[in-house]
C-alpha cells in the first residue's frame, strides 16, 4: 500500500489530535498538530478550515464578546439572571405589600416568595457582585453548588445586618422598611455584579472549541 499524502496526513492528524487531545482553541490544536508534523501553522488552519466546511470538524464559540455599551449587554442572554433577580425582587414586594397574611390562599404566594426573598436574592445577588461570572476559560469559576451555598449563606448574614441597622433608623424593624431595604440591597448588589460581568467579558476575546 501507498503511504498517505502529506494532505491525508495533515488532516488524520488533526482529527486525532482533537478526539485525543480535546484542544479548547484553534491556536492550541494548530500548536499540538505542528508538535507531530513540524508544518506551518498556515497549512494547519487551512486544513481544520476545509475540515469544518465538509462537515468533518465543528468549531464552537464557547461565547461571544460583550456589547461595549451595557444598556446592550442587558439585552443579552447572559444579562437575563439579572433580569430574572430584580423581576423576582420587584414582584416580591408588591405580594408582601399586596397581600394581607390572612386572605388565602393567596398568602401562600406572599409566603413562599417572601421566603426566596430572604434566603436567596440577596445572597445571590452579593455573591454575584463578589464572584461575576467570568468568560469560559478564563478563570476558575464558581460551580453551581458553591454558588448556591455562598447565596444562602450570605442571605442569612446580610437580613440580621439590615434589620440591626433599621433598628436604629426612625423607621425601625417593620415589615414595610425591611422589604423596601432589602428590595434596594439585592438590585444594588445585582447591578454591581452586572457591571463586573460586562467589564469581564468586555475585556476578553472569544475562543472556538474544536470538536471533531
Amino acid at each position: 500500500m501507498g503511504k498517505d499524502s502529506p494532505e491525508d496526513q495533515l488532516t488524520a492528524t488533526v482529527i486525532q489530535i482533537v478526539k485525543e487531545k480535546k484542544p479548547q482553541t484553534v491556536k492550541q490544536l494548530a500548536t499540538l498538530v505542528q508538535e507531530r508534523l513540524q508544518i506551518p501553522e498556515e497549512q494547519i488552519l487551512a486544513a481544520v478550515i476545509k475540515l469544518q466546511s465538509e462537515g468533518k470538524l465543528e468549531l464552537q464559540k464557547q461565547y461571544e464578546p460583550a456589547p461595549p455599551r451595557i444598556a446592550a449587554y442587558l439585552k443579552t442572554e447572559n444579562a437575563s439572571w439579572f433580569w430574572t433577580t430584580a423581576t423576582a425582587a420587584i414582584a416580591t414586594v408588591a405580594a408582601v405589600l399586596a397581600i394581607p397574611e390572612e386572605a388565602y390562599p393567596w398568602a401562600y404566594i406572599r409566603n413562599v416568595l417572601g421566603t426566596i426573598f430572604v434566603l436567596w436574592l440577596p445572597g445571590y445577588s452579593f455573591i454575584k457582585a463578589l464572584y461575576p461570572a467570568k468568560p469560559p476559560g478564563k478563570e476558575k469559576e464558581l460551580d453551581t453548588v458553591e454558588r448556591a451555598a455562598l447565596s444562602i449563606g450570605m442571605s442569612l448574614a446580610l437580613v440580621p445586618m439590615a434589620g440591626l441597622i433599621l433598628n436604629y433608623t426612625p423607621w425601625g424593624i417593620r415589615l414595610t422598611p425591611i422589604v423596601i431595604s432589602l428590595l434596594f440591597m439585592t438590585l444594588a448588589f445585582a447591578a454591581v455584579g452586572l457591571i463586573r460581568e460586562h467589564q469581564a467579558r468586555k475585556n476578553s476575546e472569544p475562543t472556538e472549541n474544536p470538536r471533531a
